[in-house]
């Protein structure tokens, strides 16, 4: 049995202290599933942090079978906790190289060692660690992928390998904190199956912390709700997400599409990914679609599909095999069009591919903002860099520097990596940060008024976040100012790849609404990669299917989606945010 008593947490901040946690208290049973909901920000992870040890706490205590610790408990406390439980912190998957099943041999093996060596094949201990790890990933349905490289994985994948290496520990306690977040609704199912199959074969409490509805319905045996630091509610799943849900904004009725006008064309991409010991693993063959302008398009499919590589291709960020996708670029001077209009290829390098990629913004599932500058600066870096006169200058610049263009070109690809890929990329290349200020000279703070207030207005984002750094802000508050640093420099296409996959339901009607109203206002071409059915039905005016690298569906959202839950059995969803949200939809139709 679990019990947590009177938690206290505060954080040092350059404002002073704030709360995160305010005297939060509950108790969760043997072989119960307790679902933990919040608005992002509310502090659920902060909450799973101090009950798996990694946080300390100022106040209160955690109770751990009749075993009580007790705050700034040190080592000891730490030591405690951290061997009474198991936890799946989101967007952290924490996996060893090598093929899967390796990850869970080298945690059976911490058991006996000490150490998560992998033993030798040849040491007597390695044949029963193998076959108990075969049994385990049974259990999370991925003993299929046994000799996968982690690295081959897709994201849903890595979660259940994670979740494979927590059952792999033994734990008293099992946190799980958003374990079928970035996953596709068949994965989410047999996640799920297996978690309640965990609950009755472990007969340990068992902590979810989701921001979708419908898992706490499928799952939990009962529901808290964290506002303020506190549990605001604690009871049966239904009663208490409706209690959560009721401060949800109403739709934004979407933009409505008078003509189709072509704007990005996939022409015949191939691409494939294989493994020599297992085979094929993703092969994209003859693949071909139309983007047409305004539209707000969404990829859908089961984890592993293929579409967060086909997205990389429509980014330009991986060249395909055969075939190429191209964007119809509209030349800008002094942020207004000229008429001028020409295809170019993002799939190969061109001396005008530079002047595309200013057109574009990438959003991708890690997205993230520099903790240590203000949005304000970052969008000032951003304006700097890929304005239509900014990209005149750089090219000039990069001449005088003897720069070859395609060097700038990977430069132009920066803004849109992730920050691995970005430290990656400068290593190869063999340039100092410093090239950054040489190239891109910064515009003067007030002409960031001139470019964000429009997108701030649109985003419904008060205009003071400007002077405000990442970690000053809410978490919904966050993801918004990442859009608008996106979209500051004005660009036609916005590809985002699930980037929204762990707000709360609250704060994703917020940043759904913001993204019709930024499509509407400025008619920007957004193309998303999502597993939120609710969200992709409610977000676009078109759904592409995509099974094993292949375009099987396009058509409406609504049709499309059930398509894929039909296909993946997705149970669960028989409990979808749309029948708790009825009576809430009744009062607040939709708005304009």
């Amino acid at each position: 049995m679990l019990k947590v008593s009177g938690i206290v947490k505060e954080y040092e901040t350059e404002n002073g202290k704030k709360r995160v946690l305010d005297g939060l208290s509950f108790e969760v049973g043997e072989a119960e599933i307790l679902g933990i909901t919040g608005k992002s920000g509310a502090g659920k992870t902060t909450l799973m942090k101090i009950l798996r040890g990694v946080e300390d706490f100022d106040d209160g205590y955690i109770e751990i079978d009749g075993e009580r610790i007790g705050p700034h408990a040190g080592i000891d406390g730490e030591l405690r906790l951290r061997h009474a439980t198991a936890i799946h912190l989101q967007r952290n998957f924490g996996l060893w190289g090598g093929p899967a099943i390796e990850n869970v041999i080298r945690r059976l093996n911490y058991k006996i060692a000490g150490t998560e060596a992998l033993p030798m094949k040849e040491h007597y201990t390695y044949q029963p660690l193998y076959d108990e790890a075969m049994e385990i990933l049974k259990m999370v349905r991925l003993d299929h992928k046994a000799l996968h490289s982690t690295d081959q994985l897709s994201g849903g994948e890595k979660q259940r390998l994670v979740l494979a290496r927590q059952i792999a520990a033994k734990p008293r306690i099992l946190l799980l904190d958003e374990p079928v977040t970035m996953t596709g609704p068949d994965t989410k199912q047999e996640i799920l199956d297996v978690i309640r199959e965990l609950k009755e074969k472990l007969h340990i409490p068992i902590l979810v912390v989701s921001h979708l509805p419908e898992i706490h319905m499928y799952l939990a045996d009962r529901v808290i709700f964290i506002d303020n630091g506190k549990v605001a509610a604690d009871g049966k799943p239904e009663e208490i997400l409706r209690l959560f849900l009721k401060e949800i904004e109403p739709k934004v009725e979407p933009a409505q599409l008078t003509e189709k006008t072509p704007c990005i064309r996939a022409e015949h991409i191939s691409k494939r990914y294989s493994l020599i010991r297992v085979g094929e693993v993703l092969n994209i063959k003859d693949l071909n679609f139309e983007i047409n302008r305004g539209e707000i398009v969404t990829l859908i499919g089961s984890s592993g599909a293929g579409k967060t590589t086909i997205m990389k291709i429509i980014e330009g960020l991986i060249p395909p095999t055969e075939g190429k996708v191209s964007f119809l670029y509209r030349e800008k001077r002094d942020g207004k069009l000229t008429g001028e209009e020409e295809w170019i290829d993002v799939s190969n390098f061109t001396d005008r591919r530079i002047y595309l990629r200013s057109a574009m913004s990438i959003m991708n599932q890690e997205f993230s903002m520099s903790v240590n500058s203000t949005v304000r600066d970052q969008i000032r870096f951003r304006l700097s860099m890929k304005r239509r006169e900014a990209v005149d200058r750089s090219i000039e610049i990069a001449e005088e520097l003897g720069l070859p263009r395609q060097i700038l070109d990977i430069i132009y690809r920066l803004p849109d990596m992730t920050t691995e890929e970005k430290d990656r990329v400068m290593n190869e290349i063999g340039l100092p940060d410093e090239i950054f200020a040489e190239l891109f000279p910064t515009i003067p703070y007030e002409d960031v008024d001139q470019y964000a207030v429009p997108v701030f207005r649109a985003l419904d984002l008060p205009l003071e976040i400007l002077d405000r750094k990442p970690p000053e802000i809410s978490g919904g508050e966050h993801v918004r100012a990442f859009i608008a640093l996106s979209l500051a420099t004005s660009p036609d296409y916005l590809l985002l790849d699930e980037p929204f996959g762990d707000l709360d339901p609250v704060t994703l009607r917020s940043v759904t609404n913001a993204l019709k109203r930024i499509n509407k206002e400025f008619g920007t071409t957004i193309v998303l990669v999502s597993h939120h059915m609710d969200f992709v039905k409610e977000v676009s005016h078109r759904t592409l299917l995509i099974e094993n690298g292949a375009l099987v569906m396009d058509g409406s959202p609504a049709e499309t989606c059930e398509a894929l839950v039909k296909k993946s059995k997705a149970v669960y969803l028989d409990y979808d945010m749309e029948k708790l949200l009825d009576a809430w939809d009744e009062a607040f139709p939709m708005s304009g």
